[in-house]
């Protein structure tokens, strides 16, 4: 057995259903949750969204962002407004520093039809990945594209975008980030992780051979970027670890998205288990995976579903049965099982608890609605409560989510409300 498949293996056989902490009564959608103070130190509302708010061209965003009236940037802006995260996580938002300012400026910090404004003097983004071309033919189609936009760029760029930064991500916080000690994980090298799932070429008798020596010295593992960055929540800090892995699809039989999602997840598994991260180097050359006893939280869309949908076995399991994470309560919606029953189709076949999904995918044939998206604190971090904000549609804020075509994103945002001890 290769130790691609036995690490695989010994994953599904840890995995348990993880015993699931209902919440006894969810606050209405249709009321503003109350903001934790930004000086107390105690309950911290952690979030993640993936917005989609990424563009087709480089500079789009900006564009959109630089009037008060896109419609889709004022329904992102009045979700996050209503469930007042006091850090946040925007998965699908463009590379882009000004794009960033602009949607605080021009939205976040402008009610929307009533609802609060909210503002975050301290926020973070970095490069992505996506659409930075590699030079390689990655997907093996006989043709090596470079330039962005054309046909078949983005299957051969480091991550899938039509142009270099689209699909990033952008942290917005109350609380400082010590952007001096953030770390980012860019330009981390796949083949460099033990027991990598390097994908095979079925049509080769040679293992984990789908890329060639040359393109494995270049690839990266993180199909956006890996990010630690250090909240400062009065004297503690909170590593807040965010990425977005790539979905598990759109490949063939060596399965390449699947395998490279499963590692991407795994990262963060060895990253806070103490003893595990030693091989991990950052963009700046230091060591180490985090200091054990450190406080996190992880966030992200994972594109991996604990029980449904393409994900290798056992890839969300990884965070969910993992030691040093508090995984013990799964934020839900009754707007997320009201979808599932009336949307029907593969949700008809799901395993899991449809209340959990946070994405709202077709149906017919699949995958579904799904659990995708993440908060996920340290086993130290207690949990006071959370949810996924995804009304039912006789609740007036049904608006901001809505069906398909949707007026915000096909994903919910998550959030989280942990305690920080003094």
């Amino acid at each position: 057995m290769s130790s691609t498949f036995r690490r695989i293996r010994q994953v599904v056989i840890r995995t348990v259903v993880a015993t699931v902490v209902t919440l006894a009564a969810l606050p209405s959608a249709s009321v503003s949750a109350a903001p934790a103070a930004a000086g107390a130190g105690s309950d911290v509302r952690f979030a993640t969204f993936n917005a989609s708010l990424n563009r087709g061209a480089a500079g789009a965003l900006r564009s959109d962002l630089s009037t008060s009236g896109n419609a889709q940037a004022r329904t992102i802006a009045e979700i996050v407004q209503r469930t007042r995260p006091d850090v946040l996580l925007i998965n699908e938002f463009d590379f882009d520093p000004e794009a960033a300012r602009l949607f605080q400026d021009n939205y976040l910090s402008i009610g929307q039809n009533g609802a609060e404004p909210i503002s975050y003097p301290h926020r973070f983004i970095a490069p992505s990945n996506t659409g930075v071309a590699s030079g390689f033919d990655l997907n093996n189609d006989g043709r090596v594209v470079v330039q962005p936009g054309a046909p078949g760029y983005g299957d051969d760029a480091f991550g899938f975008g039509a142009f270099p930064g689209q699909f990033g991500m952008v942290v917005y916080s109350r609380y400082p980030i010590d952007q001096a000690r953030a770390r980012t994980f860019q330009h981390f090298l796949w083949r460099d992780m033990p027991g990598a799932l390097l994908p095979d070429d079925p049509a080769t008798p040679a293992p984990a051979d789908w890329y060639s020596p040359e393109e494995l010295a270049v690839f990266r593992l993180s199909s956006k970027s890996h990010w630690d960055l250090p909240i400062q929540v009065g004297r503690r800090t909170v590593h807040f670890l965010v990425s977005h892995p790539t979905p598990p699809v759109f490949d063939g039989p060596e399965d390449r998205n699947g395998r490279r999602n499963f590692d991407e997840i795994g990262f963060w598994a060895d990253y806070v288990r103490p003893g595990s991260g030693h091989y991990i180097y950052d963009d700046q050359g230091d060591r180490g995976g985090l200091r054990p006893g450190s406080l996190f939280v992880i966030a992200g869309d994972m594109n991996s579903d604990p029980f449904d949908g393409d994900s290798v076995p056992g890839a969300a399991q990884q965070l969910l049965n993992h030691h040093w994470i508090n995984a013990a309560f799964t934020p839900s919606s009754a707007g997320a099982a009201e979808a599932s029953a009336l949307q029907g189709g593969a949700n008809t076949t799901h395993r899991g608890n449809p209340a959990h999904d946070t994405a709202d995918f077709a149906d017919v044939p699949g995958p579904g609605n799904l659990r995708a998206d993440y908060v996920l604190p340290s086993r130290r971090l207690g949990i006071r409560g959370g949810a996924v904000f995804w009304p039912v549609l006789s609740d007036p804020l049904s608006r901001l989510t809505g069906t398909f075509p949707f007026p915000s994103s096909d994903h919910r945002l998550v959030w989280l409300d942990v305690r920080i001890r003094p």
